[in-house]
């Protein structure tokens, strides 16, 4: 069916728009019939039908009191291509992008919440920086500075034969060789800037119902004169212009630091032989710290612009930025490659300066965070909010972590290569090819933060034995057991139970990870000061037992540091030819990848900037071609998806729209650790948004869990007493096999979710017919539903009587008078 099928002149349509969830399900799955048809969409996202529903509109007679299943499939936004699988490698990025959305919330405008933004898209700033100089440091340094200097070291890698110092080849001077090798780290970041201009044409620029270009109606808060929620504004999924201002500068701040370290090299000479190449050395070193400030004020200047549709494009700086630092990066390789007559390459080169300033510098940034989250977190302190608001500088250390862990990993295990049997770092005998220490230190602190992790771990541990323990007793009155107790089916229900509370206990683990690689961090920084960053030298003077467990830590570290990164290009390349591991890595972009680029362009593109206005749409044509009842139904991660694009739709769409949740992470996830688009203010007003809402959850469930709405009377206004799990205990006549634990997974199986569904749409007002000659059907007047102030669980009540005139006025001022259940 055509979505530009003219809609019936009469008839009660109704329709169930399906949203899945992590991981991804096929149409055919999720609509139980083999034979599906793709109504609108394409092989990326697409609606699709059975085949017998395709024309349910011309036959509303079939459908009389059961609404047309339709299914929304998005996985293939997250993992449909084997070439994703190489995302894995952009994870600190993705990481950094998180921390952004964590802040607690603030008023729109805030300045503390803009000093936020500012600092998060600092501190990805300088992960694009460390990312480069890692490469910089393994091309030019490990490569080309030392490798090629150690005729040892040739010997080993004989494709370094044309850059030996040894066999005095044109290529062989030292500054001609940084040149070659600063090809691999300028290739990189070009690589990634192909990667994000390539995404985000088909993610970012997916524009929502041209409806919103105009203002309307506030739905936050109480009240006609509040804000709209923030996922409500009209340029909430329109990132285009920010996205492409921050790729135009992260690119330019990799090819500043390719052209920063081919300048330093040559200039670190050229300062001992006064002359022109010192004048023309020092030059440039002025223009690339110039051009640094000038990417600094790029970054710092503007952030996310959300209360209007931003259709601008900042052509002039999207181009300059990246063109101007290439030009100074060929200068920089011009200079470097001039002939200097007697100059050798030895020792290493200064990247322990410039990773120990991106260790202090990031150090920092976190702490400002953290200050400015607490500011932020104290007038609006929500008990449940992760880490007491502290979610993102938590995060944003994390991501600092794991590009510390990738850029030492590659070092580390180049080093290794280039080495031979030698230990990187540790003075042995050998070539010595010898990474910055600072990196050393650091994997010296791997295994100490692993020994802290394992204490939180262990009592975790505990706490789910002693917790399933402890839940028997309320499992045996759940199902009325009586004499038919079973212990062995009761410890499994309750093990099960308890092992779903863990994922509450997350913020301790991220915190202790978090504060523990924070504290590592400044000790190793101080070890590489206090070994005067020199291989070999680092326990100098210590006593010989320590010295001999601080180096054995150390090497212990490297190896691990390494195997860290080679697991990361593993599984890469594993999830490039399995499609198992494919689905896996999709799963966790489907967590990580929702919230739109806005502090760092690198990042895995944000699915949902195409998936909720693919939602959007869909339900607005629908509607006004119908005049039909809607609800959309989503489950886990498409729970979130189908709030998102709710708060998006107009209110006279809204008005037709039901909202079912199940196994939603809403609250127990997105509520906790961002606050202010998901905390309890945002859930509030998502429940008088949309007409009636009604969410399904399961103690065993691991990731969703109630929303905690409550009405006027302190009841849950949304949710729906908890679903039993599994349906029954023993054998029953009903149940003559034993039941599974479902845990997370089909919820459409329980008897209780069919009767949400009805219930909901026999609250929704009825269906309208289409006006003649328009083709649009009229405005509903939205009759409310009863129970709107003081309503306790039951929204899937169909028989609930229907509310007062005055209820109906609330409805359509659009401020009140939506089903709470």
């Amino acid at each position: 069916m055509s979505p530009a099928t003219p809609a019936p002149e009469s008839g009660d349509a109704a329709l169930e728009l399906l949203v899945h969830g992590v991981g991804g399900a096929t149409p055919q799955d999720m609509l139980d019939d083999p034979r599906t048809v793709r109504i609108t969409g394409d092989r990326t996202a697409a609606v699709y039908r059975r085949t017998e529903d395709a024309d349910a509109e011309d036959h509303p007679e079939r459908y009389a009191g059961r609404p047309v299943p339709e299914a929304y499939c998005w996985s293939n936004l997250t993992s449909g291509d084997g070439t994703r699988a190489l995302w894995l490698l952009l994870l600190p990025f993705m990481v950094a992008n998180l921390a952004h959305w964590m802040r607690p919330p603030a008023p729109s405008g805030h300045r503390l919440a803009r000093l936020y933004g500012v600092l998060v898209r600092l501190v990805a700033l300088t992960l694009t920086v460390l990312l480069t100089a890692a490469v910089c440091e393994v091309a030019l340094d490990l490569t080309a500075w030392q490798c090629a200097a150690a005729p040892a070291c040739v010997d080993s890698a004989s494709w370094l034969g044309f850059l030996s110092a040894e066999r005095g080849g044109w290529w062989s001077a030292p500054g001609r060789r940084l040149a070659v090798a600063a090809l691999v780290p300028t290739a990189l970041v070009g690589l990634l800037w192909y990667l994000s201009n390539r995404t985000w044409s088909a993610y970012e620029a997916q524009r929502p119902p041209t409806g919103h270009d105009t203002p309307a109606e506030p739905q936050d808060v109480p009240g006609p004169a509040g804000p709209r929620a923030a996922l409500g504004r009209p340029g909430f999924w329109y990132g285009r212009r920010l996205v492409a201002r921050l790729r135009a500068a992260h690119t330019a701040a990799g090819f500043l630091t390719v052209a920063a370290a081919l300048v330093t090299a040559a200039a670190r000479h050229d300062t001992a032989a006064p002359g022109t190449g010192a004048v023309l050395g020092r030059t440039l070193q002025a223009a690339v710290a110039a051009f640094a400030v000038v990417l600094l004020w790029v970054v710092c200047r503007r952030g996310r612009s959300e209360n209007h549709l931003d259709l601008r494009l900042e052509r002039a700086l999207v181009s300059w930025l990246p063109g101007a630092s290439l030009a100074l990066l060929a200068a920089a390789a011009l200079y470097a490659g001039w002939s200097r007559p007697g100059w050798t390459s030895s020792g290493t080169l200064p990247g322990d300066a410039v990773f120990t300033a991106l260790t202090v510098a990031q150090g920092a940034l976190v702490v400002a965070l953290g200050a400015v989250a607490l500011l932020l977190q104290r007038p609006r302190r929500d008990p449940r909010t992760a880490l007491y608001g502290l979610g993102g500088p938590a995060v944003a250390m994390l991501a600092c972590a794991l590009g510390g862990v990738m850029s030492g990993g590659v070092a580390q295990r180049v080093a290794d290569w280039l080495d031979g049997p030698a230990t990187p770092g540790m003075g042995d005998p050998g070539p010595r090819i010898s990474p910055p220490v600072l990196l050393s230190w650091q994997a010296s602190v791997i295994p100490v933060l692993l020994l802290l992790l394992a204490v939180p771990a262990a009592l975790l541990v505990a706490r789910t034995v002693l917790a399933a323990r402890r839940l028997r007793p309320e499992v045996e009155a759940d199902y009325g057991a009586g004499d038919e107790r079973d212990p062995v089916r009761t410890g499994r229900i309750a093990t099960v139970r308890a092992r779903a509370g863990l994922t509450d206990s997350a913020p301790v683990l991220v915190g202790v990870v978090s504060g523990a690689t924070l504290l590592l961090g400044a000790a190793s920084v101080a070890g590489a000061w206090a070994s005067g960053n020199v291989p070999g030298r680092a326990f100098d003077g210590a006593h010989p037992a320590v010295a001999a467990l601080a180096s054995a830590t150390q090497a212990l570290g490297s190896w691990m540091i390494g195997f860290g990164f080679l697991l990361f290009v593993t599984w890469g390349r594993r999830a490039y030819r399995d499609p198992s591991a494919r689905r896996t890595i999709g799963i966790l972009w489907d967590v990580g990848t929702f919230w739109p680029r806005a502090a760092h362009p690198f990042a895995p593109p944000c699915y949902a900037e195409r998936a909720v206005p693919d939602l959007t749409w869909r339900m607005s044509s629908w509607t006004r071609r119908t005049g039909g009842r809607l609800v959309i139904s989503g489950h886990s991660q498409g729970s979130v998806l189908a709030a998102a694009a709710v708060w998006q739709l107009e209110q006279a769409t809204r008005r037709r729209v039901a909202l079912l949740t199940y196994g939603s992470p809403l609250e127990r996830l997105y509520g906790r650790w961002f606050p202010a688009y998901f905390g309890p203010e945002a859930l509030d007003s998502l429940n008088r948004t949309v007409y009636c809402w009604s969410n399904l959850y399961r103690a065993t469930d691991p990731i969703g869990g109630p929303v905690r709405v409550a009405g006027e009377d302190g009841r849950p206004a949304v949710d729906e007493p908890v679903l039993l799990d599994p349906v029954a205990y023993g054998r029953t006549r009903d149940h003559p096999l034993p039941e599974p634990i479902l845990g997370h997974s089909d919820y459409q199986a329980d008897p209780g979710f069919s009767h949400c569904r009805t219930g909901l749409l026999d609250r929704l007002p009825p269906a309208v017919p289409r006006q003649r000659g328009t083709g649009e059907p009229p405005e509903p007047s939205g009759k409310a539903p009863s129970g709107k102030a003081s309503s306790g669980p039951g929204t899937c009540d169909p028989t609930a009587p229907e509310e007062d005139a005055s209820g109906r006025e609330g409805m359509d001022q659009g401020s009140s008078g939506r089903s709470s259940g």
